[in-house]
């Protein structure tokens, strides 16, 4: 059941969020509800994906999919997701009206695109919003809410819009061998790594900006950022443009992403709006 929930994603953005919470503020033992929140609606979104797409993943042979490889019912994968969901929205409550509302936006979010625009050009579109709220469910969930500063909220998204790049990339083949045509589909393997090195040098050049506008005593630390998040992308974008695509191109497109996962948790506090 675990593996279908696609763990490594929602564990990875549980651990960003429960950093993000500490970094601004918030108590522990709140800090480990907001995480409790985010993990229960990241397992409904993962869960619903390999729930809904079972049928292709049947089609293309997909070994590593439980419910393909015949490991688990897809009856009892699609019970997973509902209750996760059914978990995550009093989770959420508890935080406040406000974060609930953006939570909950993130995980719809989330299943629109397993549910539909997955298949569409506006693929990329939940995956803006989805990340582009988790600095702002982040701020609301204080004792004190506060809405997240534009650039935080900014970041996200394009985090969010570079991860879908990459996260479709490794699959590009079975998509289309099973009628899926959404964004990265349309415009290919090497435009799409391009716009994904592209969203993310974008997002360490935002995150880098923001940081030194808001702490000065930050701009070592958000110019090293900038300079690491354009020397990963640059070397990525040429590599995607001369080379037949490689393992090596995901990985740096995952450390393009950790830089600015870093940059966002350093910037602390001041991703909370004044």
């Amino acid at each position: 059941m675990i593996s279908a929930s696609h763990p490594g994603p929602a564990v990875a953005v549980t651990l960003v969020t429960v950093i993000l919470a500490i970094g601004v503020g918030i108590d522990p033992a709140r800090a480990v509800l907001v995480g409790a929140a985010m993990l229960a609606g990241q397992l409904s979104i993962g869960w619903s994906n390999d729930w809904i797409d079972a049928d292709r993943d049947s089609a293309v042979a997909r070994s590593d999919k439980p419910i393909a490889s015949g490991r688990i019912s897809r009856s009892a994968v699609r019970t997973a997701a509902i209750a996760a969901v059914i978990v995550a929205v009093p989770l959420s409550l508890l935080l406040g009206p406000l974060a609930a509302l953006v939570n909950i936006v993130g995980i719809a979010s989330g299943w629109s695109y397993n549910a539909w625009l997955k298949r569409t050009p506006a693929s990329g579109v939940p995956y803006l919003i989805t990340f582009g709220t988790l600095p702002l469910f982040v701020t609301l969930s204080s004792a004190d809410p506060r809405p997240a500063v534009w650039w935080a909220i900014a970041v996200g998204a394009l985090l969010g819009f570079g991860a879908h790049f990459a996260n479709v990339l490794p699959d590009l083949d079975d998509d289309a061998r099973t009628g899926v045509r959404g964004l990265p589909h349309i415009l290919g393997r090497r435009p799409s790594a391009v716009v994904a090195f592209a969203s993310l040098a974008v997002a360490s050049l935002v995150a880098s900006i923001g940081i030194a506008a808001s702490s000065p005593g930050l701009i070592v630390v958000s110019v090293i950022g900038l300079v690491a998040g354009a020397t990963i992308a640059a070397a990525g974008i040429i590599l995607a443009l001369t080379r037949p695509p490689t393992r090596l191109l995901f990985q740096l497109i995952m450390a393009s992403a950790v830089v600015d996962v870093i940059l966002l948790t350093t910037a602390g506090s001041s991703l909370v709006g004044r």
